[in-house]
């Protein structure tokens, strides 16, 4: 008698599912993982760039909570891992010091069997979309985790004197072109020590966010994500693309104004 089918539930759109599927694995669910966390209070100086390193650790352990749970769904669905990762903060009314921390994804198993959890035995995580994940497979690279790295940074205020000489003219900004790069380059370093302790080849899809969270408009935080990835094939060729001649109306269901 033929296994009946698992029932799923999944964040994937229709094209990311099929071409998950495509890619040898199978939805097996939603998987969640969150953390209400409180941040606590760092002083800074006026006119000083500074990391706020007590700011830092708050908002790397409050995600890293959230995606540990999310893993450990993973590991309880039998995952391999988990698939289309978002990382979202969400702050409420009634705790203006508090924030929520989610990460959200789709657990998904290798169809026939085949191991692809991440060196650690865990599932691994990824950020890839359905499409590029079928890519980065079909390519010969497999994910190994999501890394990320932060740095919250105080950019220091700019004195009157130097205002007022900066009035009318146009040029660069010194002080904060370098504060601002000290702190990219400060969460770029953390995510790619997170990759190399995974053992991984390279990180894909890397996206940089800045964040003011509410602390006003001199601290900001600088968050790196992307996904670590390692070669399963000495062969990296995928096939060539193909013409698609689209059957979509670009004026969509009602049509617009048409020319006769």
């Amino acid at each position: 008698m033929r296994e009946q089918p698992r029932f799923f539930t999944s964040d994937l759109t229709v094209n990311e599912f099929l071409l998950v599927k495509e890619a040898g694995f199978d939805p097996l669910g939603l998987v969640v993982g969150s953390s209400i966390y409180h941040i606590g209070f760092q002083s800074r100086t006026w006119n000083k760039n500074q990391e706020l390193d007590v700011l830092t650790q708050a908002m790397y352990h409050a995600r890293e909570l959230a995606m540990t749970r999310m893993e450990e769904e993973a590991d309880q669905l039998g995952a391999d891992g988990v698939v289309g990762v978002r990382l979202e903060v969400g702050r409420y009314e009634w705790g203006t010091d508090l924030a929520e921390f989610i990460a959200i994804g789709t657990a998904v198993k290798h169809s026939e069997g085949l191991l692809h959890r991440a060196p650690n035995g865990r599932p691994f995580t990824s950020d890839l979309s359905g499409q590029d994940f079928w890519t980065l497979l079909t390519a010969g690279y497999r994910p190994l985790g999501l890394v990320m790295g932060n740095c919250v940074y105080h950019v220091a205020h700019q004195g009157l004197a130097n205002w007022f000489k900066q009035i009318g003219r146009n040029q660069e900004m010194p002080n904060f072109t370098q504060a601002l790069y000290d702190a990219r380059e400060l969460a770029m370093e953390r995510m790619q020590t997170e990759a190399e302790r995974l053992e991984a080849e390279g990180i894909v899809a890397v996206q940089l966010h800045e964040r003011s969270h509410g602390w006003g408009s001199h601290v900001i935080e600088f968050f790196a994500i992307g996904t670590a990835v390692l070669p399963i094939r000495e062969d990296h060729q995928i096939p060539p693309p193909s013409l698609v001649l689209t059957l979509n109306d670009p004026l969509g269901r009602e049509g617009g104004n048409r020319l006769p």
